[in-house]
């Protein structure tokens, strides 16, 4: 080619976005563009090197397709022996700047003279590198996504990318998917809507999400949540990009909840305890077992619960707020038949069939509570007359009349000493402090103390309160000591 053809080529190709090297059948290399400078990261034509040789000792290249060819087989040496290719990709780096590569997509262009002798060589290359960094990005990001995935080519129904998660879903092998079409591998078996699926895979449009059945080698099926979206792989080949979610988990999960369900259906139908459930929002009665309809009326047109007095309504939901259950709730309830029972209602919000309600048990407890009340009648019958009693019987039968409030201990004459006996006699006499300190010979202070320790253990702030307590336990003004414990002997020298 002559110094005037090569100007003129070099015009023509200054401007091209594609990157074009000049090569001489001498192994020389004639020209290079702007667009070839810079995909080899270079501002000077010098740089590349000026011939073929010094090129491939400043350049690396690598293969990233037409492995077939051998590492030995540069572009450059295939275009010297005269051969046209095309789409080779390769990778290239400096040989002093590894750490800074280029992708670029090659093609070799002979020319030829009427003879056929070879008269110019030409490299033309595209900048691949941004779009096989994102191919890159992808295929990192499919091998390492943990949801089951694969590509299915559209053009032939073919499974071309399979990962890990889609193996460890379904048990398949790599190789017993890859290569294999749609109808050997059916991703949509037994699915809901199929073959509107199917007609949206063949269209290469977007498949929403369904439930799907698929015949799997570990099991005889795998029920999941299939989903397909289309994508363009390398090459512009349309695909079709499948992922899924195991069903297994939930369908287990629902499994158990309709079996607990009706483990809770059994013993709530089957409870000797009346029992019903509330709306959360309503308060009336959803549901109501047959020991509750027998007492209080089935569940259809009833109202809430038929508390008899509204306070006591009031109260419970109050409480129920307050602490989100209630325990041995006594208020009172009105039956089918008008009759009024004394109750204890306990309650638990609890979730049944998807919805949130209120589990109310009810206790009849009006048998005990008259029991209570004939038994208190009978203790006061007997605590008029209760002097033929000892002492202890006394105590138990006062305690029974009047139990101490909770978290107080129990009173008990035994427990008293000498000098708070003298106190509790003097005081069920009538005596002043200062009539009691003139029989004993002590102080008034010294009174004055012990009185206040006798109020202290029987729980009481006034003399009246002593004199009630004395004689509830058949002490009067006759007083004995000798029943009251190891500590009723006087000390020598006390006046009595």
């Amino acid at each position: 080619m002559t110094q005037s053809e090569q100007r003129q080529l070099a015009q023509v190709v200054a401007g091209l976005a594609e990157g074009v090297i000049l090569i001489e059948p001498d192994h020389t290399i004639a020209y290079a563009n702007d667009a070839a400078l810079a995909m080899h990261g270079v501002a000077e034509f010098g740089d590349l090197g000026t011939t073929v040789a010094e090129y491939r000792a400043n350049f690396v290249l690598r293969y990233l397709n037409h492995r077939k060819v051998g590492p030995l087989q540069h572009p450059v040496e295939r275009i010297l022996a005269g051969e046209a290719f095309r789409d080779a990709v390769v990778e290239v780096h400096h040989v002093c700047h590894p750490e800074r590569t280029w992708t670029h997509r090659m093609r070799g262009v002979v020319t030829t003279d009427d003879a056929g002798a070879p008269t110019g060589l030409a490299l033309l290359m595209q900048d691949a590198s941004d779009r096989y960094d994102a191919e890159e990005r992808f295929e990192c990001i499919f091998r390492a996504n943990p949801a089951p995935a694969v590509v299915c080519r559209l053009s032939d129904l073919r499974y071309v990318k399979v990962n890990q998660g889609f193996v460890e879903l379904t048990g398949y092998a790599r190789d017993q998917v890859i290569g294999r079409t749609f109808t050997e591998v059916d991703l949509l078996g037994q699915g809901e809507h199929r073959a509107s699926a199917i007609e949206h895979l063949h269209a290469g449009t977007t498949i929403r999400q369904r439930e799907a059945c698929l015949s799997v080698p570990s099991d005889t099926e795998k029920y999941v949540i299939v989903a397909g979206h289309p994508i363009e792989m390398p090459g512009g080949e349309r695909c079709m990009l499948f992922t899924f979610a195991d069903l297994e988990d939930r369908r287990k999960a629902e499994a158990e909840l309709r079996l607990s369900e009706e483990r809770f259906a059994k013993a709530f139908e089957l409870s000797p305890i009346p029992t019903v459930l509330l709306s959360s929002d309503t308060d009336l009665p959803t549901s109501v077992n047959d020991a509750y309809a027998s007492t209080f009326g089935d569940a259809e047109g009833a109202s809430a619960m038929p508390w008899v007095e509204e306070a006591e309504r009031t109260r419970f939901k109050r409480e129920l707020q307050r602490y989100g259950r209630v325990r041995a709730f006594e208020g009172r309830l009105r039956t089918r038949d008008g009759d009024v029972l004394d109750c204890l209602v306990s309650a638990e919000k609890v979730i049944v069939g998807g919805g949130e309600g209120l589990l109310c048990a009810v206790q009849d407890i009006s048998s005990r509570k008259r029991t209570e009340t004939e038994l208190i009648s009978a203790i006061e019958s007997v605590m008029a007359d209760a002097s033929w009693f000892s002492h202890g019987v006394i105590e138990k039968l006062a305690l029974l009349r009047n139990p101490p409030r909770p978290g107080k201990p129990q009173a008990v004459a035994e427990k008293l000493t000498t000098r708070e006996g003298d106190m509790l006699e003097g005081i069920c006499r009538g005596d002043t402090d200062e009539e009691i300190s003139k029989a004993l010979g002590v102080s008034l202070s010294t009174v004055r103390n012990h009185v206040a320790s006798l109020y202290r253990k029987i729980g009481v702030n006034r003399r009246s309160a002593v004199v009630v307590w004395a004689r509830e336990r058949g002490i009067g003004e006759k007083i004995s000591f000798e029943h009251y414990g190891k500590n009723t002997t006087r000390k020598p020298g006390r006046k009595h």
